[in-house]
């Protein structure tokens, strides 16, 4: 049903409140009913791969690869559009540069 460069609409518990509240994030991965999902924001101050109109989002936003987390399938609502394969490997090289420090 929902895959990898999925963009979902999820009902997020935030860390630094026990507030819900419906927010965009990208599937990364699944496993078991669980998906590992990147946080997305309209700030475009943050920093991130960035997610246009263009790319099917609602307005401008910012893909947060420092902003990882694990769903279950039930916070998920639905989704909203797939990303391009171009997308998908930008946001993969992105991930593969930040975690190349666990080999230096």
């Amino acid at each position: 049903m929902f895959k990898p460069g999925d963009v979902v609409i999820a009902n997020i518990q935030f860390a630094d409140t026990f507030e819900i509240k419906k927010r965009p994030a990208l599937i990364l991965f699944e496993e078991f009913d669980n998906f590992v999902v990147a946080g997305i924001t309209s700030n475009l101050e943050m920093k991130g791969i960035s997610l246009t109109k263009k790319d099917g989002a609602i307005k401008e936003s910012v893909i947060k690869l420092n902003y990882i987390f694990t769903i279950s399938k039930a916070m998920i609502e639905k989704a909203v559009f797939s990303l391009t394969a171009k997308k998908k490997k930008d946001i993969f090289d992105a991930l593969v540069d930040k975690l190349k420090v666990l080999i230096q």
